[in-house]
């Protein structure tokens, strides 16, 4: 039995794994959950995304980035930073209506850690994207 294999519906389809089913989602930090990080999944064009580096939640400089390292939410030995491995408060990923999706994390012994592609993807190559937030998007979405 001979199979065709079909290039755009696998792409279709890793992208969607990747976009969680075409939410929209977003990240939230600080003590209580309270402080807007940046959309996950946005495009980056998108002001509020985190992979506009000249928007708030996309450039290293910026408090409110992931990306920032030497700041509250990028810092890799902050407790409410994705990036620390044993990080007791991390960030939550949520939907606009506040469905929860999970900690974003590297620590992988967080209870009820994000997993998605997206979230594994990001998790793997941080410390590069981080050098590039636009170059990695494209590498990433496109």
């Amino acid at each position: 039995m001979i199979f065709k294999i079909n290039i755009a519906g696998i792409i279709l389809f890793i992208l969607a794994s990747l976009n969680c089913s075409g939410q929209t989602l977003h990240l939230y930090g600080g003590r209580n959950h309270d402080v807007y990080l940046g959309c996950l999944n946005c495009d980056s064009y998108n002001s509020n995304s985190i992979w506009n580096d000249y928007g708030t939640y996309g450039n290293s400089y910026n408090a409110k980035s992931i990306w920032n390292e030497y700041g509250t939410y990028g810092n890799d030995y902050n407790t409410n930073c994705p990036w620390n491995e044993y990080g007791t408060n991390p960030p939550v990923v949520v939907d606009k209506e506040g469905n929860f999706y999970g900690y974003f994390t590297l620590n992988e012994y967080k209870p009820k850690r994000a997993d998605f592609n997206l979230a594994l993807t990001i998790y793997k190559y941080h410390e590069f994207i981080r050098d590039d937030v636009s170059k990695w998007y494209s590498k990433i979405f496109e």
